[in-house]
């Protein structure tokens, strides 16, 4: 299933490893420089640690959940909510920041009518042109 809009779908969480159990659980491209940088600045804000991070460069398929393959979570960001919900694109970033107390406002502002759907156009210009800035490597389709 391509990950092309930030529509949200229920998916339950994999019953493997429970570390994501009431936490906002955030795949991100850990081999991609920008993607990384853009990471470790909501890591280490207040509120970081509390939700589950997960590199979908590097780490395994169970480790990914059901209903997310690890093209689609490479392509864009993806959240997955503590009901199992996953959540992608500008969409997720608005769940991330509404997680993190300093960055509720932008969460707040990314919710006005009209504005994520702006996100959104200005997140898939983005990813556009983060090839310019990922290293190439024949790693991503593990």
């Amino acid at each position: 299933m391509p990950a092309t809009d930030s529509h949200t779908a229920p998916h339950p969480l994999p019953s493997a490893p429970d570390v994501t159990a009431g936490k906002l659980c955030v795949y991100y491209d850990g081999g991609c420089p920008l993607c990384r940088a853009e990471i470790a600045t909501y890591q280490r804000a207040a509120g970081g640690s509390g939700l589950h991070w997960v590199d979908a460069h590097g780490c395994g398929v169970v480790e990914l959940g059901a209903g997310l393959e690890r093209p689609a979570a490479l392509a864009r960001l993806h959240v997955r909510r503590a009901d199992g919900t996953l959540v992608q694109g500008a969409a997720a970033f608005a769940e991330v920041w509404s997680a993190l107390p300093s960055w509720r406002w932008l969460a707040r502002v990314a919710r006005l009518p009209g504005v994520l759907p702006l996100l959104e156009l200005a997140y898939t210009g983005f990813l556009r042109l983060r090839p310019l800035w990922r290293p190439a490597s024949g790693t991503a389709n593990r």
